[in-house]
Formats: C-alpha cells, sequence, structure tokens
C-alpha cells in the first residue's frame, strides 16, 4: 500500500494528539507548493478533509487533483468500489445521521437512497472514440476538468456527497462540497470516511474536502476561485442561478414540481399503488417524485379509492384550508415559479417540509385508525398545493375532463423545469402525446417516479439530475471534457 505525505501527516498528528492529551482537532501547519508554486498556510482537523476555511478546502483538493493525475483508471474504479462497499457498510448509520440531523424524511427509504447512491456508475461510462480516414487519425478522449465545485442539497446531504464523489472521481476529478447547512455534520462525517476509505487503498488524501461551516459567502469563494474548474449546483432555482452566473461551466441540478397524469385506460389499482409509492418515498422531499396528480373524471373516484386502500387519507374539503394555513404562508417578496415566467409569494412552511403525514394530520386534530403514508385531497388547479413543490407528504387530485386538459394542466404545472413527470396510460398514442408536451428530463411510464432513477427499473442511478442545463441524470461522462489527439498521415494501415 502507498503512503503518502498527508497520510504521515495524519497519523502524526494522531499521536501528538493522544500523547498531548488532545481533544477534537489538532492544528497540522504545512506550508507546500501548490499549482503554481503559491504557498500557503492552512489548519486542518482531524476529519480529513473538512476545513475551517474554504480556501484551505480548495487547495488541498488541487493538490489532491496532482497527485491523482498519476493514478491509473484501474486505481479510480478501486478507490469506487471502496466507497461503494464503506456505503452499504455504513447505510444504516448514515440513514440515521440524516433523519437526526435535517429531520427530514424517514430513515427506512434513507437507507434505500444510500443503496442507490452506491449503485452509481463509476468508470465503466467512460470510452474514447476513434476517428480515422486518409489524412490519419484522431484520438478523442474523456479527460477530467480537475478540481470541481459543487453543492449538496438537505434532502439527500450524504447520498448527493457519495453519488457525486463516485462520478466526479470516476472522471478523473477532485471535488471541493459546499454543502447545506443543516447537513454539515452528516456530510463532514461522509468526506472524512470516504477520505479515510481512499487512503486506506493507498489514494491521496482530500480527493474530496468541504467547508466545515458552509455559508453563502464561502460558496461564493468557491465559485470565483480559479482553481476551481467545474461548478456542479443540486438544490433549489436560487442556488442553481447563482452559479450559472459565475462564468465557468456549470451543471444546474434544480427543483422539479412533477405532474401525473392518469387516464381511463390505466390500470388504476397498479396506478394507485405506484403513486402512493412514488409520493410518499422518504416522505416527499425528493425532487422526482410525484408532486400533483391530473385524472380524468371517470376514473377519478376509483383511483382515489385505490388510493385509500394503498394508504392514503383522504382529507375532506372542509379541511383543506385549515391545512393550507397550516403548511403555506405569504411573504412581501414576490419569486418565479421553477423556470416559467410566472411568479408567486406564496412558499411552504420550512417546519413542515418532510415531516410525516400523522403529524400534519395530528396539527390539524384529525384522528386516523393508522398512521398514513400520505395525505390526498381534491383541489382546484389553481390551489398553491398544485403550484407550489410542497415537499412533503401531501399529494393534491385535480379532476379534469379529459386527457388532454389533463396534460395541459401538467405542463403548465411543472413551470418549465423540465424535471420529471409520469403517466399511467394504457393508450400509447396518449403516451407519446403527454411526453413531447411535457418535454422533462425524466418520463417514468405506468411506475413509481422512483423508478426514473433507478429503483426496480433499468434507469441509471445520480441525485444529481440536471434539467436546466441538459446534461440530464448525470453521470462520470458529464464531468469530463473531450480532448483531442491528432496523427497526420501516420497509423493509417489500410
Amino acid at each position: 500500500m502507498q503512503i503518502n505525505e498527508l497520510q504521515i501527516e495524519k497519523l502524526v498528528a494522531e499521536v501528538l494528539a493522544k500523547t498531548l492529551g488532545a481533544e477534537g482537532n489538532s492544528s497540522l501547519v504545512n506550508n507546500n507548493s501548490i499549482g503554481n508554486s503559491n504557498e500557503y498556510e492552512y489548519n486542518q482537523s482531524l476529519e480529513v478533509g473538512v476545513f475551517e476555511k474554504m480556501e484551505d478546502a480548495i487547495n488541498e483538493a488541487h493538490r489532491a487533483y496532482q497527485q491523482l493525475k498519476n493514478y491509473s483508471i484501474k486505481d479510480r474504479q478501486r478507490f469506487i468500489d471502496g466507497i461503494k462497499e464503506w456505503t452499504l457498510r455504513e447505510k444504516n448509520i448514515l440513514a440515521k445521521k440524516v433523519v437526526e440531523e435535517t429531520g427530514l424524511g424517514n430513515y427506512e427509504d434513507k437507507i434505500i437512497k444510500h443503496e442507490l447512491a452506491a449503485r452509481t456508475a463509476g468508470t465503466e461510462v467512460l470510452s474514447s472514440k476513434v476517428q480515422s480516414g486518409d489524412t490519419g487519425l484522431a484520438l478523442i478522449e474523456q479527460a477530467p476538468y480537475g478540481v470541481v465545485g459543487a453543492t449538496t442539497p438537505s434532502t439527500n446531504p450524504s447520498e448527493t456527497v457519495i453519488s457525486n464523489t463516485i462520478a466526479m472521481l470516476a472522471a478523473g476529478n477532485t471535488v471541493v462540497f459546499n454543502v447545506h447547512p443543516s447537513s454539515k455534520h452528516v456530510c463532514a462525517y461522509t468526506v472524512a470516511k470516504i477520505n479515510e476509505c481512499i487512503m486506506d487503498l493507498g489514494g491521496p488524501a482530500n480527493i474530496i474536502t468541504m467547508v466545515k461551516d458552509p455559508t453563502m459567502e464561502s460558496l461564493q469563494v468557491m465559485a470565483n476561485c480559479p482553481k476551481i474548474n467545474l461548478l456542479v449546483g443540486t438544490g433549489g432555482p436560487g442556488l442553481v442561478r447563482a452559479l450559472l452566473k459565475s462564468g465557468k461551466k456549470a451543471i444546474g441540478a434544480g427543483a422539479g414540481n412533477p405532474p401525473v397524469v392518469v387516464d381511463s385506460t390505466a390500470n388504476i389499482k397498479k396506478a394507485a399503488a405506484d403513486i402512493i409509492k412514488g409520493h410518499s418515498f422518504d416522505n416527499n422531499i425528493v425532487c422526482i417524485l410525484e408532486k400533483e396528480v391530473f385524472v380524468v373524471d371517470e376514473v377519478a373516484n376509483e383511483l382515489i379509492e385505490n388510493m385509500k386502500s394503498e394508504g392514503a387519507f383522504y382529507l375532506d374539503s372542509s379541511y383543506i384550508s385549515a391545512l393550507t394555513d397550516l403548511i403555506i404562508e405569504a411573504t412581501d417578496k414576490k419569486f418565479f415559479l421553477g423556470n416559467s415566467s410566472k411568479t408567486t409569494n406564496l412558499h411552504t412552511k420550512k417546519e413542515w417540509v418532510g415531516k410525516d403525514a400523522y403529524k400534519i394530520l395530528d396539527a390539524l386534530g384529525i384522528r386516523y385508525s393508522t398512521r398514513p403514508k400520505c395525505i390526498i385531497c381534491e383541489v382546484p388547479f389553481e390551489h398553491p398545493f398544485v403550484q407550489l413543490e410542497l415537499l412533503m407528504p401531501v399529494l393534491p387530485i385535480v379532476r379534469v375532463e379529459n386527457f388532454v386538459k389533463g396534460v395541459e394542466y401538467a405542463v403548465e404545472a411543472e413551470h418549465g423545469n423540465r424535471h420529471t413527470a409520469i403517466v399511467h396510460s394504457q393508450n400509447i398514442d396518449n403516451i407519446t402525446y403527454y411526453a413531447k408536451a411535457i418535454d422533462t428530463t425524466i418520463f417514468v411510464k405506468n411506475a413509481p417516479s422512483v423508478a426514473g432513477i433507478g429503483v426496480d427499473s433499468e434507469s441509471v442511478v445520480s441525485f444529481s439530475i440536471a434539467g436546466p442545463t441538459g446534461e440530464g441524470i448525470t453521470t462520470a461522462k458529464d464531468f469530463t471534457r473531450a480532448r483531442h489527439c491528432v496523427l497526420v498521415d501516420g497509423f493509417r494501415i489500410i
């Protein structure tokens, strides 16, 4: 096993800490030249990859990149295999830490999300191309950008760190994370453990780094630093817009408001089961999940009854106003709905995001016989439950007179995010019509929304779905740049 300089520093720091009876962090001062021989000092904690200052996190990731270039693609895959094995070993611990720190979602589904993250594709998706002709040969290879600056959401914090690390490392990059502040502890744990895993396999330290206390200021430092060659933003529309203004190459994985359309030809029993399974997953905090349903009137009652059989609580219309007051509030400021020109001054109250359905019913003083998976209710199209991405297990249902009207509503409610849409139909013409009209990155037919990211499906796994910038479900190839090597009048053998 190779032992590099930072591994030795870490061991020395641990010995000193024990010798001096120190607890917590130990200061390591290092004066090393990086890149263009610019010297700097940094204070590193005993958590490998976690730094007090964003500048130090960037510098160390940059140094790690210079070292990583000396490793083979097989080495990268070896590191990735180690990360995947560690993730599957610690999935229960990670799930518990995420729930405890963020207060979002539920433990069982977070285990599944970490299992998904461990299925992120590695170097196997990379390939080289060769073009040959009368004048010679051209080799096109997928090369790394260098140091990637990435953000993570509170809804999928450690999952995104793991999935992004696998894909970005596969491409040959190192990564600096500015994580969501509400998940900084579990992300720091994840970053440190991944680094230790890579180091144990003979790899460089600090292949991934993060700032200990992420802020908007640290985000700006990351976005503006010349050592950051690519920005990847996974989060809300405001965050994505900020990164796109940086002037650098940026991949934006933004929010969604996925609509479901159900026509009269659908297998209603299966459609109900699929919708509830997808919508209730991790209390609906994932951007890919079903957020509103448009169902043709002739099968609406049947769909609702089957949803109730699948564990949904049907909220009587007399409680809609109280529920609205509970989870929605107005502000003085207007903001855009998705990527459309439509604005609103309404938003979801943060304290209810990702909470269990039964807790919402408790707050409304409503009794229930068994804890429901989610709450369903019938509302008009204009209702804020339909127009806003609630990120909680409250599913609005809108009756429509026909499929075309349902598609019209779905397109408008999706707000131009071009993220995800779902259909339940046996009519291929209807499915095709909807797919063309909605124009989303992910389109799921006759299955739960989670099939779009690889749950019981053939889709690839990713926690960064780039609708705004067009990369779609991102993999290692999206974090590479094309390099052309041209040989003229040579190595043409026919």
